[in-house]
Parts: C-alpha cells; sequence; structure tokens
C-alpha cells in the first residue's frame, strides 16, 4: 500500500513576514520589492515567493527572523472620533496611528476596527497570535458600547434589538441591549455584541430606524477603557494580556 506523505506548506513571503508582526502585508510586499528581503542568503523581490517554515532562512536588513526575540506589545487606545483605523489612507485622512507619532513603536496592528464616526477602546499589538484570539468569532471576548441614539426605545425595542432582524442578507443582533440613561428626545444605550461585523450596530440599530448620535467602545472583555484620556494610549499590563487572550 502506497503511503502519502503531505507535502511541506509553502507561504507567501509578504505573509510570513506580517504574520510575524513584522508589518503590514502591503508593508512587506514594499519591503520585498525594494530589495530589503533575503531568503536563504539570496535576496528575493517576489513578495508570493513560496517559502517553508523551517527550511528557509529569512532575514530583514541582513537580520534573521530568529536572530533574537522580540518584544511583543500590547497596547490600548481611546481612539478620537474622526480617524481613520488603517495604516494608510488612499484618501489623505487622518489615521489612528497619529496618535502614536511620538513613539518608536516599530509597527503595531489594531486588533479589530472601529469606524471613522466612532471613538473608544481600541487594541494594537505586534502579536498575531494573541490578536487572532481577541478577534475570534468563537472564542473571542463579548465588546461593549455606549451609544446615544436620537429616540428613547422602549423594553419592547430593546428585546427586538436583541432578538435581531435580517438586514442586508445579514441576521443582526445584540448579546444584550440595557437603557442607561435618557435625555428630552434622546437616549444612551449599553449594547453588548459577541461576534464582530462591519458597522454591526450602526446597522442593526439602522434596521429599526434608530439613528446613532455617537459610538464609545468602553470594554473588551474584562478591560475597559477607564480613565484613559481621548487619544491617548498606554501599554496593557501582563494580567489584562493573559485576561483577554491568554492560551
Amino acid at each position: 500500500m502506497a503511503i502519502v506523505v503531505d507535502a511541506p506548506r509553502r507561504i507567501g513571503l509578504a505573509r510570513v513576514l506580517s504574520k510575524r508582526g513584522l508589518c503590514s502585508r502591503t508593508q512587506a510586499s514594499e519591503w520585498i520589492r525594494a530589495g530589503r528581503v533575503q531568503v536563504d542568503g539570496r535576496v528575493v523581490r517576489d513578495p508570493e515567493f513560496p517559502t517553508i517554515a523551517g527550511r528557509h532562512r529569512i532575514a530583514v536588513d541582513g537580520h534573521g527572523l530568529d536572530d533574537a526575540p522580540r518584544e511583543r506589545l500590547h497596547l490600548v487606545l481611546n481612539k478620537p472620533r474622526g480617524l481613520v483605523t488603517t495604516l494608510r489612507d488612499e484618501h489623505g485622512r487622518d489615521t489612528v496611528y497619529r496618535c502614536f507619532d511620538a513613539a518608536d513603536l516599530g509597527f503595531i496592528a489594531p486588533v479589530g476596527r472601529l469606524d471613522k464616526a466612532s471613538e473608544g477602546l481600541l487594541l494594537f499589538t505586534n502579536d498575531p497570535e494573541w490578536a487572532s484570539r481577541i478577534t475570534s468569532p468563537e472564542s473571542g471576548p463579548d465588546k461593549t458600547y455606549h451609544v446615544q441614539v436620537d429616540c428613547i426605545p422602549d423594553a419592547a425595542m430593546l428585546a427586538k434589538i436583541q432578538a435581531g432582524i435580517a438586514f442586508e442578507s445579514e441576521w443582526l443582533r445584540a448579546k444584550s441591549a440595557s437603557l442607561l440613561r435618557t435625555g428630552a428626545k434622546n437616549a444612551w444605550l449599553e449594547i453588548v455584541l459577541d461576534e464582530g461585523r462591519n458597522r454591526q450596530i450602526r446597522r442593526l440599530l439602522d434596521a429599526f430606524d434608530i439613528g446613532v448620535l455617537r459610538l464609545v467602545r468602553v470594554a473588551i472583555g474584562p478591560l475597559h477603557l477607564g480613565e484613559l484620556a481621548k487619544g491617548q494610549w498606554r501599554a496593557l499590563t501582563a494580567e489584562e494580556v493573559a485576561a483577554l487572550g491568554g492560551d
């Protein structure tokens, strides 16, 4: 009987660099095309060059990926409204990286996203494995938001938001929705999500003809925004890192 041996998995060079947390996939491609990356001592300029883990020695600017362990960074930012969650914006808009201008952190990537009009707790890291545990639909922590809306939803409407609705070919729902406080014509809600979809809260509320005036993420799992000032960031403690995405 013939024995079938699985072929080693080949991964594109740019993806290897980004998965190691060194840079984004786009930036890795730029480095490769610029001749800054070597595979087994030879300059490779193809971002899709196939590599095999443990077989190829990859170096950037002469420094091997495994020459020295890199410091793992796990940061939390209080994202201001009006910033785009991307490394570079093709329309020239300010991005969240403006908040890190004075710091020499190397490459860090956002863990999930907040849209331009949203604000609050946003995580950054150069640790892709940790990030993937947080963004996992199956095991990632809940996300808590405080949302100002243009009406005062009653208990029946809050129940509908939790039950969910079909909207734009998707089923949208909140894990929980509760009333925090009310004004004369608007209210603040606390909405908890156990999944992450693009503009999920805005689309969910829009399906019920509820307009969002302000949206602030205040917690991810056990991590709360607390007193962190808008536009400011801090490093997470070891206990916070483990609580959010520990093995």
